[in-house]
């Protein structure tokens, strides 16, 4: 089956630096996998996004060699109103693409944009609202709206482009622990009913490490590590670049309890084996 990404090789130096900022690098992203990418600033992260969205080449200066494909598509050959229609884009800050005077016109506005006909603007709008349960907040300002809700409303205007992969940038930077997990969930959710692709960057790896299929350490415009969550938290040389999760890191110092766990209940159940 054709991975819903696939990177070949690829690298690419903005204008003017001394150094690429992605360095050789290939990935695999198979349909309906869940990653994470991460890493610290500016290893790259933000440059392998521009290039899935078609931001890089097409506006974006430098030099690049290799391929990015999406969905079977070579991004650097198809227009990016083409890649709208492939890949939809969440912001970190969801104020940065909800601006109209209600939940419902946010909602339609990419649509609109693509000169739909109104009855399939219509039908999309309602399905959306209906899959991020805020139908109720239709009629509703986005300055009204609770961080969270801005969120699900900037989440529901991609997914009624109806895109095969989904891209979130730091989804949960903004919230409180709390709205942060429903929106994790969320994301769960719609990976397990539409079977879209879900690329997540995102610093909380705790909250996260439970629903992804793999995680992708980069640095210095590379990938280091590339592999299951579990796998990845084994890894010394990933670990020094991000850190270890909470469970991760008391996995380690309490010794060997089978893998490690990715969540509370995991590592209760570790222990649970290792000291009956």
């Amino acid at each position: 089956m054709e991975p819903a990404l696939k990177v070949e090789g690829y690298t690419f130096s903005y204008l003017g630096s001394d150094a690429p900022a992605l360095d050789g690098i290939s990935l695999d992203i198979a349909k309906g996998e869940i990653a994470v990418l991460a890493g610290r600033s500016g290893c790259g992260k933000s440059t392998l996004l521009k290039s899935i969205v078609g931001l890089i080449p097409h506006m974006y200066s430098g030099s690049w060699s290799g391929k990015v494909i999406v969905d079977g598509v070579n991004v650097a050959s198809a227009k990016i109103s083409d890649m709208a229609k492939k890949v939809g884009f969440v912001f970190q800050n969801p104020e940065n693409q909800i601006f109209m005077f209600s939940v419902e016109r946010d909602v339609a506005f990419g649509l609109e944009n693509l000169g739909l006909p109104r009855k399939e603007i219509r039908e999309r709008v309602d399905w959306a609202l209906s899959l991020l349960g805020i139908q109720k907040l239709a009629y509703i300002a986005p300055h009204e709206l609770s961080d969270g809700q801005k969120q699900r409303t900037a989440i529901a205007g991609v997914i009624a482009m109806k895109p095969s992969i989904l891209i979130l940038d730091e989804p949960t930077s903004l919230l409180d622990p709390y709205t942060a997990h429903e929106v994790i969930d969320i994301v769960k959710n719609l990976n397990k009913t539409l079977g879209i692709t879900v690329i997540i960057v995102e610093h909380r790896l705790d909250i996260i490490s439970s629903i992804a299929s793999r995680i992708v350490i980069m640095d210095s415009g590379r990938i280091v590590a590339n592999d299951t969550p579990k796998r990845v938290y084994s890894n010394d040389e990933a670990l020094r670049i991000v850190g270890p999760p909470l469970m991760a890191a008391l996995h380690r110092e309490l010794g060997n309890v089978s893998e490690p766990p990715l969540s509370v209940a995991e590592m209760v159940s570790a222990l649970k084996i290792k000291y009956d």
